[in-house]
């Protein structure tokens, strides 16, 4: 009589589990601002292309190439939740938005989680419109260091990456309005410079003029939508 085969898997070692996907980069938008110079009017909430302002940041930086993207807000924090659409998005509050970019910086950097599902956060500023998803895919192609920054005539501006390792020291450095300032200069012989100006335009929307800037929504329009 045949012997009954063996159906069952071979013995021998386990096998070992998938290894945990690569460390991303965070995107980390500050969008706190109250638009003190701007007559009072949150900058998140002003009007591009015929939406909030704060919607350009996080589209730009999801395809730049950031995997998840934080939002920093302070002023008029929940007619922003209410009329700008975030969704996917991990919102931060910053009770302190009027202490400064200092401030929000900190809130941000705090939020993110340090199981190492990041390696590194790359921040932008809200108010910078002429800055696009070209400039975040080559800042982020450029961040070995753990530390770059985009650059416009050789000039440093954002968006700027901070390797997970640098977050406690940054948040510390970060008071008023200076943001990370201090850091970088005092880090300067470790930062890539990574050049964009033929890419992006780094203009800020500081005063009521800047308002022209944004696709043709300045002016009476800005106005009346905030």
């Amino acid at each position: 009589m045949p012997r009954a085969r063996n159906t069952s898997p071979a013995s021998g070692p386990a096998r070992p589990p998938d290894p945990p996907p690569a460390a991303s980069t965070a995107g980390l938008v500050l969008a706190a601002g109250g638009g003190r110079r701007l007559g009072g009017r949150p900058k998140a909430l002003l009007p591009h292309r015929g939406r909030p302002l704060v919607e350009h940041a996080v589209r730009m930086l999801r395809e730049g190439g950031c995997h998840q993207v934080y939002v920093v807000l302070g002023a008029a924090s929940d007619a922003v939740r209410e009329r700008a659409d975030l969704d996917g998005c991990v919102l931060v509050d910053n009770p302190h938005w009027a202490d400064g970019m200092g401030a929000s910086l900190r809130a941000g950097l705090a939020a993110l989680p340090r199981d190492g599902r990041f390696a590194a956060a790359l921040v932008s500023l809200v108010d910078q419109p002429g800055i696009g998803a070209a400039a975040v895919a080559r800042v982020l192609a450029a961040g070995g260091t753990g530390l770059a920054a985009a650059a416009y005539g050789g000039e440093r501006g954002h968006p700027v990456l901070f390797g997970a390792d640098r977050w406690p020291e940054v948040a510390r450095s970060a008071v008023g309005d200076r943001g990370a300032r201090v850091y970088l200069t005092e880090h300067a012989d470790a930062l890539t410079l990574v050049e964009c100006g033929d890419v992006a335009q780094a203009y800020d929307i500081d005063l009521p003029e800047d308002l022209s800037r944004l696709d043709g929504t300045g002016g009476p329009q800005a106005r009346a939508a905030t």
